[in-house]
């Protein structure tokens, strides 16, 4: 039985998602991402409402774009 959380990073096609499962069925959310563009990489996270300081563009590193995500702790929400 499965009552825990898990969260991580997968890949996707021009970057990478941030992936929340919990629960018994692991059911799968993305709570935020990084796309690799020309002028480096943008950063999203997903929150309730309107924020705008959610997304930033044009982050030198995905180190960098991955902190920016994960600093907004989505899976807290």
């Amino acid at each position: 039985m499965r009552v825990g959380m898990d969260l991580f990073w997968r890949e996707v096609r021009r970057g990478q998602r941030l992936v929340l499962t919990v629960g018994e069925g692991g059911e799968e959310e993305e709570v935020g991402g990084v796309r690799v563009t020309k002028r480096g990489f943008d950063a999203f996270a997903k929150t309730f409402g309107y924020e705008p300081g959610r997304a930033e563009k044009g982050i030198p590193s995905m180190d960098e774009a991955k902190t920016f995500v994960e600093s907004f702790r989505p899976w807290e929400l």
